[in-house]
């Protein structure tokens, strides 16, 4: 049944979101009014689509594949046929936690009475009704993420984690199954809001532990004074609220859920620019933005599994679906 509710919810929503929300992963002017910058310019397996109907966009979302006569009992982790995923449960509009299971929210298996939604969630459902697997979500620290992976407590993390040369050394991966932009968000009365490059930019600034914004973008703008990492990605926007940050960094995705919220923010793309983040090889380059799902070491059936699914989608419908996501996401 709630396989039903989100296909019929995706297909009569996703007609809004696309016209109000635009693509999530374009450069240049991508969020309305909200976003400055240089203007470059789970569904059923069965025939169930969300299509952009009459808003004239190109892109609809496929029908899941239907793959359960395929046999998946001999992938490591899967032989109960459960895929146990992780996930931050606060990282919207990747994923987040609601109190009910509206829009196909998922129960949280380790915080009960809870519920996960969101751009992940709606991934992993994908997968898992393509061959037919119970899904279980469990809420974990971003931190503990990979420890859960190589410890086999979860069978797959899909939250929002880049492909990094680093993160390929302790775990495989499958994917992208988003191409994430890097971006700076900041409020509408700062002077950073006017910046046409990062290195106009200034003050006191952070990014979530653990990531390439924190680790290896921060450190390039000159002016910047660079706070402690935040905890979580709504950590990280309370402090930009609260006056604690005068800007942050983040991806496309977690910086439209946020402007969509509050529109005393202001998104800062500098992507396709000389004054946009820089790294040593476009290869580098694509390693951080590109978007996959961990599993365990060796674990190459799953790898191939979830990848038979990804490849049914585009970066363009990637995008559409999670417009849908920022547009169903709750208040931070």
């Amino acid at each position: 049944m709630r396989r039903r509710i989100l296909a019929t919810v995706l297909a009569a929503l996703m007609a809004l979101s696309l016209t109000a929300c635009g693509s999530s992963n374009t450069s240049g002017n991508t969020a309305g009014d909200n976003t400055t910058g240089n203007n470059a310019d789970t569904t059923d397996n069965t025939s169930d689509t969300a299509d952009a109907g009459e808003t004239g966009a190109d892109s609809v979302i496929p029908p899941v594949e239907d793959l359960t006569d395929v046999d998946t009992s001999t992938i490591p982790g899967l032989e109960d046929g459960v895929l146990t995923v992780g996930m931050e449960c606060a990282y919207a509009p990747y994923n987040w936690m609601q109190m009910d299971d509206s829009n196909g929210a998922v129960p949280i298996s380790n915080v009960s009475g809870s519920y996960a939604n969101g751009y992940d969630v709606m991934m992993a459902q994908r997968i898992c009704d393509a061959y037919g697997w119970e899904l279980e979500i469990v809420s974990s620290d971003w931190d503990g993420l990979t420890a859960a992976i190589q410890s086999g407590t979860m069978d797959a993390n899909i939250a929002g984690q880049s492909m990094t040369a680093d993160r390929l050394q302790e775990v495989d991966m499958a994917g992208p199954y988003f191409y994430a932009t890097i971006v700076c968000v900041t409020t509408k009365d700062s002077p950073n809001a006017s910046a046409t490059s990062i290195q106009d930019l200034s003050g006191t600034c952070t990014a979530q532990t653990g990531t390439i914004w924190y680790d290896s973008c921060l450190p390039q703008i000159e002016e910047a004074e660079i706070l402690p990492p935040a905890e979580t990605a709504p950590a990280m926007i309370m402090q930009l609220q609260t006056g604690t940050a005068d800007f942050i960094c983040t991806d496309l995705p977690t910086a439209m859920g946020a402007v969509a919220k509050d529109d005393n923010l202001v998104i800062l793309n500098f992507s396709g620019t000389d004054g946009d983040f820089q790294f040593a090889t476009e290869e580098e380059r694509a390693e951080n933005v590109n978007i996959g799902i961990s599993v365990e070491k060796g674990n190459t059936q799953l790898v191939e599994a979830m990848n038979t699914v990804l490849s049914a989608m585009d970066e363009e419908q990637f995008n559409a679906l999670m417009d849908y996501a920022i547009s169903i996401q709750p208040e931070i």
